[in-house]
């Protein structure tokens, strides 16, 4: 839109400054051509007077002697004819055809106009002018000038004019420039804030200032949204974490008391029983989800500190072994991440000791900066890796395995808040792929 702006101001500068310079110019050069006009019709019709003068007295020593100063002193050359079109003298080396100009000028006519001098010519001009008066004309004086100095003057004007137009169409596109940044700041800052709350900056908001009064509203009342969103996003965390947390207090006190009631049971009843607490087990492990996804929404416990890898994965060890379950880490025994990243880590693998079944193998990696938990257990196809990074999402063939919904959102959410990047990629020959681009360290 900028670049639009400023083509479009500069496209119509370019068009004004060219509708000025462009007639300047050329009023100019027809000016610098009359001159020309008239300073040589001036010669050429002193010239004419010798020549009746002389064909008068028969004399044509004083005619010869002028015009040969004339040319030797200007460069020009100059032609006299009788009305018979014959050559009475000639001085300068005389290169147009000056044929039709005898004619005209011994019909009685004198040259009364010129070409346009321009920096690209002509060279010379020709003008001529009818000895004697009236019905008595006794020859035609030609007079052939060089433009050399016309077409110098012509050139520096245009020059001046060329060089003016480029520096006022220089300042105009930095003011078409500015011009279109102020127009365009209002705009500029909303993509600004637009881009932060996608990034998960709900506290982000514009800055009215320079601009248009139009958009500077605009602005105010993008800010009005955005809190009114902030605020009904941030009480429904809030309802969302109080909720969750007044669970677990009832939740806790109902398992005890269904324990205390096992003794009490016939054995008819134990089946219900153990379906009733995996029930109550499953609700407990939604509540903590909900609620460990309601802190990492509101920042809590994502600060950003950073935490050795190695010891934190090598805690899994136990629990895979326990499953028959390969742990491969190729993690240096320095390597530190934030420990929202190790958090993504224990989801991960997580789930994979839920999903590989008794002989398979887990692989973390990190390498420049990329995290990577790769199981060959049975994956996932592509539809159900862009749906599984959702919140409640459960694969239809894993419905039977214990689980909230919850862990990738939980994932993707701590990913976000450390400004890294998840991605769920397919295993070769099969598997899964929980991979994490963590952002780069300054």
């Amino acid at each position: 839109m900028n670049s639009r702006l400023v083509v479009t101001f500069t496209t119509l500068i370019v068009f004004l400054i060219a509708a000025l310079a462009v007639p300047l110019g050329l009023a100019y050069a027809s000016h610098r051509t009359n001159r020309l006009l008239l300073d040589r019709r001036a010669d050429a019709t002193r010239f004419a007077e010798l020549a009746d003068q002389a064909a008068r007295e028969d004399d044509r020593s004083g005619l010869i002697a002028e015009i040969d100063r004339y040319a030797e002193l200007y460069g020009a050359a100059v032609r006299v004819r009788d009305r018979d079109g014959s050559v009475l003298a000639t001085a300068g080396r005389f290169e147009a055809d000056d044929r039709e100009a005898t004619r005209l000028a011994l019909s009685g006519r004198t040259t009364e106009e010129l070409p346009t001098i321009s920096p690209f010519g002509p060279a010379t001009v020709l003008l001529a002018e009818p000895a004697g008066r009236d019905a008595q004309l006794s020859g035609v004086v030609l007079l052939e000038a060089p433009t050399d100095r016309a077409r110098q003057d012509v050139s520096l004007v245009w020059g001046a004019l060329l060089v003016g137009a480029l520096v006022a169409l220089g300042y105009s596109a930095l003011a078409a420039r500015r011009l279109a940044r102020w127009i365009l700041r209002p705009v500029t800052e909303l993509d600004r804030t637009t881009r932060a709350i996608a990034q998960g900056r709900l506290d982000a908001r514009a800055h009215p200032g320079a601009g248009p009064s139009e958009l500077r509203r605009l602005e105010e009342r993008f800010n009005t949204m955005a809190d009114a969103v902030s605020g009904a996003m941030e009480r429904q965390r809030a309802f969302v974490a109080d909720a969750s947390h007044e669970l677990r207090t009832p939740l806790t006190v109902l398992g005890l008391r269904l324990e205390n009631l096992e003794p009490h049971l016939r054995g008819e009843g134990t089946a219900e029983f153990e379906e009733a607490m995996a029930e109550l087990d499953r609700l407990t492990l939604l509540v903590e989800d909900l609620l460990a996804l309601a802190k990492v929404e509101a920042g809590a416990g994502v600060e950003g500190k950073e935490i050795p890898l190695a010891p934190r994965l090598g805690a899994w060890r136990e629990v895979y072994a326990a499953k028959g379950v390969h742990l491969i880490t190729e993690i240096p025994e320095v390597a530190v991440v934030p420990e929202a990243a190790a958090r993504v880590a224990d989801i991960a693998l997580d789930n994979a000791q839920k999903f590989v079944p008794e002989g398979g193998t887990v692989t973390v990696t990190l390498e420049d900066g990329v995290l990577r938990v790769a199981d060959d257990g049975p994956g996932l196809g592509e539809e159900e890796r862009a749906e599984a990074l959702g919140r409640f999402w459960r694969s239809g063939a894993h419905a039977n395995v214990p689980g909230s919904g919850l862990g990738l959102a939980i994932a993707a959410e701590l990913a976000r808040a450390c400004g890294a990047t998840l991605a769920l990629l397919p295993a070769v020959p099969h598997g899964l792929v929980v991979e994490l681009r963590l952002r780069a360290q300054p």
